[in-house]
């Protein structure tokens, strides 16, 4: 039986990569630690997202009970964030204001998650939408991304880094792991524990355990 470790937050909403969605599932239980899926209900008890449509079939469902504004980023030893189109869902404003900083929940979530002494925060593919939706998240940050977002990032002031003619699988710059697409995510997934149990070894040693 494998020692329970903490909790891996999964941020998420309609149009959420499935083919992540099953390795999250899979991979952190058999780590030792619990995925709790994370979203922002609009004032609901519960919301049901379906993943991006496979031959035309959505093939993955689930029911989120976990609001984004009631949940605080040290209850948690990471934070990711699902690829595919649920992160720019997740920037939606209903009103905005010119001259202000997005105040979408999920936005407001990662400000206080990126500064979280410790806490890692993983994106895979598209899901640094959602860090482009305030430029001060992702200004300077080495990162990789799909090549259709490149723009994005790299207009919100991101350093995405390249291999040649294409970008590179996965970078780590400080508390943030990024992966380029889908199928990197074995990789993400075995770097972003390593990070998380990097760090929490840091944390012993400083304690004199």
């Amino acid at each position: 039986m494998v020692n329970y470790k903490g909790k891996i937050g999964v941020l998420i909403e309609e149009h959420f990569d499935q083919t992540e969605y099953r390795k999250f599932n899979e991979y952190f239980p058999k780590q030792g630690y619990e995925v709790d899926y994370i979203s922002h209900l609009w004032g609901n008890p519960q919301l049901k997202f379906g993943s991006n449509p496979d031959n035309d079939e959505v093939e993955e469902h689930i029911i989120v009970t976990t609001e984004v504004n009631n949940i605080d980023p040290s209850d948690y030893k990471g934070i990711i964030l699902i690829g595919a189109y649920a992160m720019d869902r997740l920037r939606y404003q209903v009103s905005v204001n010119k001259g202000q900083k997005n105040q979408a929940p999920a936005v407001i979530f990662l400000r206080k998650a990126l500064q979280t002494s410790g806490l890692k925060i993983g994106t895979i593919c598209h899901s640094l939408w959602l860090l482009c939706a305030d430029s001060d998240l992702i200004k300077g940050r080495k990162v990789t991304c799909a090549h259709n977002i490149i723009c994005d990032v790299e207009n919100a002031g991101g350093e995405v880094i390249y291999d040649q003619d294409v970008t590179v699988e996965l970078v780590v710059d400080g508390n943030l792991i990024s992966g380029k697409h889908p199928g990197v995510v074995d990789k993400f997934l075995e770097v972003f524990i390593a990070e998380i149990e990097k760090q929490e070894k840091m944390q012993k040693v400083g304690e004199g355990k």
